[in-house]
């Protein structure tokens, strides 16, 4: 059966194409995942760490030892099976923010991982973090468009392409990260981050010239950026994706896409495109036929749920159990508790007002204390939700995982209403610069075009629950985090406009916390701050 969903063409369990028959088909199963964001332990419906009692209790979903379990089942069942990741280990948890990638280098070996391209976030803590990571690492690590210098800590250390031998053949596997690395992420001036389509043909002819006709990519870019590269880019056969979070699949109801989306290469084969959510909630399982040219004849699979059923492979648990003695001495510490849960999903809190957007933004303006009328929080910052009943320091630490600084300055109203519009001239590719506030509201109108979303524009007066429009010349004090203070997620005004800027901290994460607490028991909400046209 074959059907369009927007705009691509989709096969849903398995299709054909006639290629002649082959003297010797060769099947190849490939495990993948992506945006594992450091989810060591098994996690909530809400993304962030699970209590004991709730996953014996079959309520938790993913963390390293079901992933284990999953792909150690998978290779011990015979034939050929590569296990790869699509970027983003890094960042997501305390796990992370206490062993910056040792740790994960270590679950990955033991899991199987056999290689995994650099995400963004892999360079949340700059090159030596990465170095430190590949260095520890088994498997390659892949990026054919991350280009150290001679004087990088990363030179010499990342590899554009690999081959491994599986049954007597030879895979080939290529990794790319997504261009807008230098703006999201923290990757330095001595690693330049090339154009990925280009990157992608030196590499594919590489392979090609090496006797390599079945080729994989690796890509942190984005599922709307895999697509446009299947079309455009001749020799590949499979793209692994990341980057986005989406799912995949032909079971379930809220997937993006089905498993796997379809595409034709500009020499007419088959591009199969596959992605499996985040957070190790899932393991994609793709079953590919070639034929002798190393066309793709055939194909099947569906992303695995990491659900109870999976049983956690003791060992990983163990190892796990000695590293969590230093996170559970930050995250157990009792900060408040919630009446009601705080959405911090993606899927909400790039796209319209969240509240835990909300709540962070309030806390901000809180924190800045007189002088500062506006905060503005990034979308993408916010990384969970958290459930209602007690929230610890761990919870906050898993919706705010950068260890961001809180920081100040004077912007202009115009140049206030020209980032807001920045903010959300881009919705319909699920990026993080959508704007989290507080102390002021807006309209927004999807339907405009981009530069025009933004309209009645008002601040709250200080002196009592009223609104004022916002005045284009006047100086206005605003909170935000430094990443976003640097130009982060495209908000250059605030980086080349802005005036008496000072990252005086404390971290966000602390202050959020700081404001639970005052608050608590609290209730988050929404405000109506962002009024959807």
């Amino acid at each position: 059966m074959k059907y369009k969903i927007a705009g691509v063409l989709s096969a849903c369990t398995m299709m054909t194409f006639g290629a002649g028959t082959a003297w010797a088909d060769y099947n190849l199963r490939i495990l993948h995942t992506n945006d594992v964001h450091d989810r060591v332990e098994s996690v909530t419906k809400y993304n962030n760490s699970c209590a004991a009692e709730d996953d014996a209790a079959g309520k938790c979903f993913g963390g390293y030892a079901r992933l284990a379990t999953a792909i150690r089942d998978a290779k011990a069942q015979g034939g050929n099976v590569l296990a790869v990741d699509g970027g983003d280990q890094f960042q997501g948890s305390l796990y992370y923010s206490t062993y910056k990638g040792e740790l994960t280098a270590k679950l990955m070996q033991m899991a199987g991982y056999d290689a995994m391209t650099i995400g963004n976030h892999e360079f949340d803590d700059g090159p030596d973090v990465l170095e430190a990571f590949i260095k520890a690492s088994k498997m390659p690590v892949l990026s054919a468009n991350v280009h150290p210098t001679a004087s990088s800590s990363l030179d010499g250390e990342i590899i554009p392409e690999t081959t491994i031998e599986l049954g007597g053949e030879k895979i080939g596997l290529i990794g790319i990260t997504t261009e807008e690395t230098p703006d999201i992420s923290s990757p330095g001036d001595q690693v330049e981050i090339t154009n990925s389509e280009m990157a992608l043909r030196y590499s594919v002819a590489r392979l090609r010239l090496a006797g390599v006709n079945k080729i994989i990519v690796l890509s942190h870019s984005g599922s709307y950026k895999d697509f446009e590269l299947a079309k455009t880019v001749s020799g590949i056969d499979v793209i692994v994706g990341g980057h986005d979070h989406q799912l995949f699949s032909n079971n379930n109801e809220k997937a993006a896409y089905p498993y796997p989306v379809v595409e034709t290469a500009p020499d007419g084969k088959p591009v199969l495109i596959v992605q499996a959510y985040a957070y190790s909630r899932y393991l994609g399982e793709l079953d590919v036929t070639f034929d002798d040219d190393g066309v793709a004849t055939a194909w099947s699979g569906e992303p695995i749920p990491l659900d109870a059923s999976i049983k956690p492979a003791q060992d990983v648990l163990d190892v796990i159990a000695l590293a969590s003695g230093k996170v559970d001495a930050v995250r157990n510490i009792k900060v408040g508790t919630f009446t009601a849960p705080a959405d911090g999903s993606r899927e909400t809190c790039r796209h319209m007002e969240c509240s835990m957007g909300s709540l962070i933004a309030d806390a901000m303006l809180w924190k800045a204390g007189n002088g500062y009328q506006v905060a503005i929080q990034n979308g993408g910052g916010v990384r969970a939700s958290i459930d209602e009943g007690t929230v610890n320091m761990g919870d906050v630490m898993t919706v705010l995982p950068f260890q961001n600084a809180l920081a100040t300055f004077k912007l202009s109203g115009k140049d206030i209403v020209a980032s807001l519009e920045h903010g959300v001239s881009k919705l319909d590719e699920d990026k993080g610069q959508f704007p989290q506030v507080a102390g002021l509201k807006f309209d927004l109108d999807t339907s405009k075009p981009v530069g025009s979303r933004v309209s009645n524009v008002m601040v709250a007066d200080g002196d009592s629950d009223g609104y004022d429009p916002i005045e284009p010349n006047k100086l206005y004090g605003v909170v935000s985090n430094d990443f976003m203070r640097n130009g982060g997620d495209g908000y250059v005004l605030f980086r080349d406009n802005a005036t008496d800027v000072y990252d005086f901290g404390p971290n966000l994460e602390q202050a959020v916390a700081d404001y639970i607490s005052m608050n608590s028991p609290m209730r988050p909400t929404t405000g109506d701050r962002i009024n959807l046209k």
